[in-house]
């Protein structure tokens, strides 16, 4: 075969290659649940994106969450710009709570909302996501803190407790009542993590500050709960330095504390996974137990790929003291394959 004619052959078939290889899910802030046999993943995006999966690698997109945003988004932040951030999938009994925010970027204008659904499939019947507005608000120059990135769990008592918080003062933890949908009454709130300032100045009416701290989530295993947070500077391409850290506790309020024993409101944390040459900017996790196996799932950027944001869901095992643990190399063996979306 001449030279001339193996190029001709061979570049098509590159071409052919090329074309067929998987496009990969791309999200930021990644949380998951399984109703009977299915997966659910919500993420940030236009309405809240969310998709479905049998197996948790391959990934059917389902479209936002919400058609249009929620009504009072623009009173709480007012460069709303459609993108809803941060959502967090929680179920009590026989009802579906997805709790969201609404923010401008690097401001505390922010707030705090939950839908609820008694179905998180879009095909069944009374698929309905009804909001239930706003739980939570910060407002510049009132609050040293910002209503966003929340997760809610249930104590061992079962009363329910939402972590959130960015930037500023660090993360806070305050409790809901019976309905799930507001703050209790009489309020109790809890500061559980921040960081130490840094030489930076910022103006706290209208910069994120100094704190670079964010996205907690509360996950219980055995007789602790472990307090994940994200550390460093999330969305800045290959210049980004978001990182896992983790302390834990005996109660939900705290104190959590690091493998060092150094308290998280005092800047402890100890580190769960960072990025490396292939991975950048990794974190915004969540934690689940599927099927008796533990997962981390979080977002990180790949350096081949233009720093794209990649769904990663690792394997998630514990040391002989308790800690949780993840292979850095599951980063690599982890792949997700962003399926057709099914035609109505």
């Amino acid at each position: 075969m001449t030279t001339l004619l193996r190029t001709a052959v061979i570049l098509p078939l590159f071409a052919v290659l090329g074309a067929c290889q998987a496009v990969q899910v791309d999200v930021h802030d990644p949380v998951m649940a399984k109703q009977g046999n299915t997966y659910y993943l919500y993420s940030t995006g236009p309405g809240i994106t969310f998709y479905s999966s049998t197996d948790m690698k391959n990934w059917t997109p389902e479209g936002p969450v919400f058609a249009n945003a929620p009504a009072w988004a623009r009173k709480a932040a007012p460069s709303f710009n459609g993108h809803v951030w941060a959502p967090d999938i929680y179920q009590h009994k026989d009802k579906y709570y997805l709790y969201y925010s609404v923010s401008g970027f690097g401001k505390n204008t922010s707030g705090i909302g939950v839908a609820t659904n008694t179905t998180l499939d879009p095909r069944a019947p009374g698929y309905r996501w009804q909001d239930q507005g706003m739980i939570l608000q910060s407002v510049p120059n009132r609050d040293e803190w910002n209503a966003i990135d929340s997760h809610v769990i249930d104590d061992a008592d079962g009363t329910p407790w939402m972590s959130f918080g960015s930037f500023w003062s660090g993360l806070k933890l305050v409790k809901l009542d019976a309905s799930r949908t507001r703050l209790a009454e009489p309020q109790e709130w809890h500061a559980i993590a921040s960081r130490a300032p840094s030489d930076r100045k910022a103006d706290p009416a209208s910069q994120a500050g100094v704190h670079e701290i964010e996205a907690p989530f509360i996950f219980k295993k055995n007789e602790y709960y472990y307090l994940f947070a994200s550390w460093g500077l999330c969305c800045k391409g290959k210049d980004s330095t978001y990182h896992v850290v983790v302390g834990r506790a005996k109660n939900v309020t705290g104190p959590y504390l690091d493998k060092d024993g150094r308290s998280m409101q005092a800047g402890g944390g100890s580190l769960v996974i960072a990025g490396d040459k292939d991975w950048k900017g990794l974190g915004h996790n969540s934690a689940y137990t599927f099927d008796g196996k533990d997962y981390l799932v979080l977002h990180a950027y790949e350096t081949a790929d233009k720093y794209l944001q990649k769904l990663k869901v690792l394997p998630m095992a514990w040391d002989k003291d308790g800690w949780p643990v993840v292979d850095q190399k599951d980063l690599n063996r982890y792949q997700s394959t962003r399926l057709a979306k099914p035609s109505k």
